[in-house]
């Protein structure tokens, strides 16, 4: 069947669905030109509500709802864009907190459906799934109203598609090594790619970055003449101590100071990614935020499959950590926030990922090993992670590969002792599919 005759009179959720994933053989394909023509056919609805754009190897997704969470407790109606999804695909496009309903993202399909046809008939070319996705968005949040947007990139920054909007603030959450067959092999590299999201006398907010990566960003703050704020010099957090369920901290915010913060989230990373949600917020409405309403955006924060507890008894928890850093915050967590158990470790993982790197900072924590592999076409074969699983941890753990992964959860239920824990991670993806297993009613 044709794009065209998809897009035609779209009116339910497997018909909004088709026409989406007719575009997922079109892959990576960095580039503004083609979102931009769409853009322009359909009016740029981006130009009708404020932006926050929101890059960064980790973190960039719950940045992005902590963002949303603050400004929506002070009033504000604000849409968010974020990806992937763990389980839905309207999980991606949210509204004042709540994620499209399947009839919503329908009617969103089917606004932009049209505009796509036009397009791809006048250029000859192919709208990939994500610019879809960018596009459904951009045009969701202009027909419902919504006053700021708060975009996350998808992959890089310079070349995304979600590069395509006007920030007004511009943040990175942090560097680190990934995707770098496409942002380059060094933290420069990578740097230069992110901070190109930043636009011209615009304002760029920056979480904890290396300081391999300070060249990269001052050259392009300097280059388009904008304004620059920093953790750890124009905010920073204080007195910072775990609590039941999270964390709790005084702020030092670029124009104020939040007291007794607290945040139902696991992982000290979570206090770093707050604050520069916090300043980011602050660099959007140029001045201080209520403190009451920060208190309050904090306490309706969420972060799905993000050292998620998904069971009490065994404990599990699900976490996307799929790179280095992403497994050194989740070891770190499971050390400082969890009984000190030894934990079945779940784990799948995708892309040109180095699997023993991944592996690493488990080491110690580990007494069982089941290796999996998610519905994704890049996924690494589960074999595969186990041989490498087997040479990381030695002979003393025993691995196993269980294929689907809500086979593999029922397993490491079967296989977890009295005085073990289970954790799933490596890949958002298997997160998803792990999330779906616990909890078949989402």
């Amino acid at each position: 069947m044709s794009p065209m005759a998809l897009s035609r009179g779209i009116s339910t959720y497997e018909e909004a669905i088709a026409f989406l994933d007719t575009r997922i053989g079109q892959g990576i394909k960095p580039g503004l030109e083609r979102i931009e023509a769409l853009l322009d056919l359909m009016a740029n609805p981006h130009h009708s509500y404020r932006v926050i754009h929101i890059a960064g190897t980790n973190g960039k997704t719950t940045v992005t709802r902590m963002v949303a969470a603050l400004l929506e407790s002070h009033g504000l109606r604000v849409g968010t864009f974020t990806s992937p999804h763990l389980i839905a695909i309207e999980e991606r496009f949210s509204i004042t907190g709540a994620a499209l309903t399947a009839e919503e993202f329908v009617e969103a399909v089917a606004d932009v459906a049209p505009f796509v046809d036009i397009y791809e008939a006048q250029s000859g070319e192919r709208v990939t799934f994500f610019e879809l996705t960018v596009a459904i968005a951009l045009q969701a949040f202009a027909s419902t109203g919504v006053e700021v947007a708060v975009v996350e990139v998808g992959l890089g920054g310079r070349l995304d598609a979600t590069n395509v909007v006007d920030a007004d603030v511009s943040v990175i959450t942090g560097i680190s090594f990934d995707h770098t067959e496409y942002l380059g092999e060094t933290i420069f590299e990578i740097a230069t790619e992110k901070a190109g999201i930043l636009k011209e006398k615009g304002t760029l907010v920056s979480g904890p970055l290396p300081s391999s990566a300070d060249g990269a960003m001052t050259a392009r703050v300097a280059e388009i003449d904008s304004r620059w704020v920093r953790f750890g010099e124009d905010f920073r957090p204080e007195s910072v101590s775990q609590a039941v369920g999270g964390w709790q901290a005084d702020y030092c915010g670029v124009y104020g100071e939040y007291a007794e913060v607290f945040i139902p989230l696991h992982g000290r990373h979570q206090v770093d990614h707050f604050l520069t949600a916090l300043a980011s917020c602050e660099m959007l409405f140029d001045r201080a935020l209520d403190p009451e309403s920060v208190s309050a955006g904090a306490a309706s924060l969420t972060a799905p499959g993000r050292i998620q507890v998904m069971n009490r008894n065994p404990l599990l928890i699900v976490d996307g950590a799929h790179n280095v850093e992403g497994m050194e915050g989740l070891a770190a967590a499971l050390v400082g926030e969890f009984p000190p158990v030894l934990w079945t470790l779940v784990i799948g993982v995708r892309g040109e990922r180095d699997v023993a790197d991944l592996l690493e900072p488990m080491v110690g924590l580990v007494s069982e090993v089941i290796a999996t592999t998610p519905t994704d076409d890049a996924a690494i074969p589960a074999e595969v992670i186990a041989a490498v699983a087997a040479e990381v941890f030695g002979a003393d753990v025993p691995i196993q590969t269980v294929v689907p992964v809500a086979r593999a959860i029922t397993e490491s239920f079967h296989t977890v002792d009295e005085e073990g824990a289970i954790v799933v991670a490596g890949s958002l993806y298997v997160a998803g599919e792990a999330i779906a297993r616990l909890n078949p009613t989402i």
